[in-house]
């Protein structure tokens, strides 16, 4: 299949009709409490949609993305959008690096250039970000059945089409899913999996001798299931009822992006970086297509997280961030991965690391592929 050349442009007529239908948002009340317990406040979102109609540049982003070569191939019937970025030494090792939701590309440009020429050559990666189908620039699958499996399988296809015989795979979110399925998939070719981070289910024997640390990851799984899992609840059982305002409405995609990037980020990406995703959201018209991958995948998440789930035998590495909303121990991981080579719980970062902390995040990836290069 062919590979072709691919370049960010949307007309201005499309950002003029962002700015208009964010001049005309009709608000709803405030909140009844000083928090976000019931969801993004209206100050905040008020404000952000005023800077977001006023002052934000789409095209200093639009530029960003350019930078870097951009291509499109079909796969298994879909178009599929990717970063290539080769390293300028020909030996570097090719990874795949996977975002998830609510995050597209974007998340990975700031560690593009430390990971292709870092400071020790040896380090070098070829690197390709594929969007996942439905988010961003590839196409929006109008059939069922694009699960994260079928994602998986694609995601093979792409690295032996660029002639990668032998690569990593890193992920997040739904990345760490889609890598998790790699890793049980294409041994083969596969040098190791980087999990940011991995999805395990506690391990019942455990239970009567728990760290404090454990202790921590089952008080937030707890509170995650009563309060945090709304947006997945939606997603999963009606994305299409969900679709009609997110497409139509900018303030309300807005909202609906934003209280994942802010809660699940520690509040450290700054307001045009969140604006950038969302607006990727926006002029795309991704919002239902990409809520849909819940529908056809979140029983892979529960089978993930359910104890007994497949082993994995591939060498993997595990990076946990403070602020990610899983975070398992260990003892946990090892029960479903089998020859865990790396594992670090870093100082800062969370469900975002590459974005938040790019230099973190390229070490830790250094770290683990130096084991099994």
């Amino acid at each position: 299949m062919e590979i072709t050349p691919f370049r960010v442009q949307f007309p201005e007529s499309d950002l003029d009709d962002l700015r208009e239908r964010l001049r005309r948002t009709r608000w709803p009340d405030a909140q009844t409490v000083d928090d976000w317990t019931q969801g993004v406040p209206l100050d905040y979102l008020r404000d952000l949609c005023e800077y977001w109609w006023q002052h934000y540049d789409w095209r200093a982003a639009q530029d960003r993305l350019n930078e870097f070569p951009q291509f499109r191939t079909e796969i298994d019937g879909l178009g599929i959008h990717f970063l290539h970025a080769r390293s300028p030494r020909p030996d570097a090792l090719p990874v795949v690096l996977t975002h998830g939701w609510p995050g597209s590309v974007l998340e990975f440009l700031k560690v593009v250039g430390p990971l292709t020429d870092p400071p020790n050559a040896a380090d070098a990666f070829h690197v390709v970000c594929p969007s996942l189908p439905g988010f961003g620039f590839g196409d929006r699958p109008t059939e069922r059945g694009w699960s994260v499996r079928r994602v998986a399988r694609a995601w093979m296809e792409l690295m032996a089409r660029l002639g990668y015989e032998r690569y990593g795979a890193v992920g997040g979110d739904w990345g760490s899913t889609i890598t998790t399925i790699i890793g049980q998939q294409d041994c083969e070719h596969l040098a190791g999996i980087h999990l940011l981070p991995p999805l395990v289910a506690p391990d019942p024997a455990t239970m009567n001798d728990l760290t404090d640390q454990e202790r921590a990851a089952l008080a937030d799984l707890k509170a995650t299931g009563e309060s945090g899992t709304g947006f997945a609840a939606q997603m999963s059982t009606r994305p299409q009822t969900l679709g009609y305002g997110l497409a139509d409405s900018p303030a309300g995609l807005c909202a609906w992006l934003v209280e994942k990037l802010v809660t699940w980020s520690g509040s450290t990406l700054t307001r045009d970086e969140i604006l950038d995703n969302v607006t990727l959201y926006w002029l795309t018209g991704t919002a239902v297509s990409a809520a849909r991958l819940h529908w056809e995948s979140f029983g892979d998440v529960r089978a993930a997280l359910a104890p007994g789930a497949d082993t994995v035998s591939v060498a993997t590495g595990c990076s946990i961030f403070p602020h990610e909303t899983v975070r398992p121990s260990r003892r946990w991981a090892e029960q479903r991965f089998l020859d865990i080579r790396y594992w670090n719980e870093a100082a800062r970062g969370g469900h975002f690391a590459a974005w938040e902390e790019p230099a973190l995040f390229a070490d830790e990836v250094r770290a683990f592929f130096r084991l099994v290069r």
